[in-house]
């Protein structure tokens, strides 16, 4: 007798637990690079300057919006006690239920988010809860399911979206996209995927040595956002960046 398919409770608990375990390991043995590293630090310079109440889920080790005046919420313990060593107010939970009253905050980051849960539609309605009326709110997420690959299981994506699709999403929740750039640092080479994910399996200390030297040049040499009103151009885009406005 075939094996019936995996109900959505067993999906939700099994990838939240191979996330767990994922990033609990990288966590434990990276860096925190500063947002100031990262390309999207102008945008979010402009967009949190006169935010005065400011939410990022799940930012692991890698925060886009300013440590110092925002809200941290992530489920990684080795995260929250390096965010927490730096002065940030970080907590536990997670980004289906977060520990704040409805229109809190008048910025909300949660960046490489909702391809990683089964209920995405819980994760937009929670940061849309959270929000204030006119609130900017930052998203990003891979596109194409067609562009599936091994990496993606391996880092504990759930689904890639339709862009359509995508914006789709959005709207329901009550977001209006102001603009949109193509984002995101993976290699494009698969060869060096490949690499990277036999390290992180059978050398995982050589790979974190290799990660934290590397991941700061990375950042550095990344190209500015390109942003554009509406939606960017998505053919042959892996990943995009949404900036959103609030309902």
């Amino acid at each position: 007798m075939n094996a019936s398919p995996p109900q959505p409770m067993d999906a939700e608990h099994d990838l939240l637990e191979h996330n767990r375990r994922f990033y609990d390991g990288l966590w434990s043995s990276a860096r925190l690079t500063d947002p100031q590293r990262f390309n999207t630090w102008p945008l979010v310079s402009r967009l949190t300057s006169n935010a005065t109440h400011r939410l990022e889920v799940a930012p692991g080790l890698r925060p886009r919006f300013p440590l110092h005046g925002t809200h941290f919420v992530d489920i990684s313990p080795p995260a929250l006690q390096r965010l927490q060593a730096n002065g940030a107010n970080a907590v536990q939970g997670r980004v289906t239920a977060l520990p704040f009253p409805d229109a809190t905050f008048d910025a909300v980051c949660a960046m490489d988010i909702i391809e990683h849960v089964v209920d995405d539609d819980g994760v937009l309605a929670e940061l849309a809860r959270v929000a204030k009326p006119g609130a900017a709110v930052l998203l990003s997420a891979p596109l194409h399911p067609a562009s599936w690959t091994a990496f993606d299981d391996f880092v504990g994506h759930y689904r890639r979206y339709e862009p359509e699709q995508l914006l789709t999403k959005i709207r329901a929740h009550g977001f209006t996209l102001e603009h949109s750039a193509i984002y995101g640092m993976q290699p494009k080479s698969s060869w060096l995927l490949d690499l990277g994910m036999w390290f992180l399996t059978h050398r995982r200390e050589q790979a974190m040595r290799w990660y934290n030297r590397t991941l700061p040049l990375f950042a550095r040499f990344q190209k500015p956002l390109a942003l554009v009103s509406g939606m960017v151009g998505t053919a042959e885009v892996d990943e995009v960046l949404l900036v959103c406005r609030k309902d």
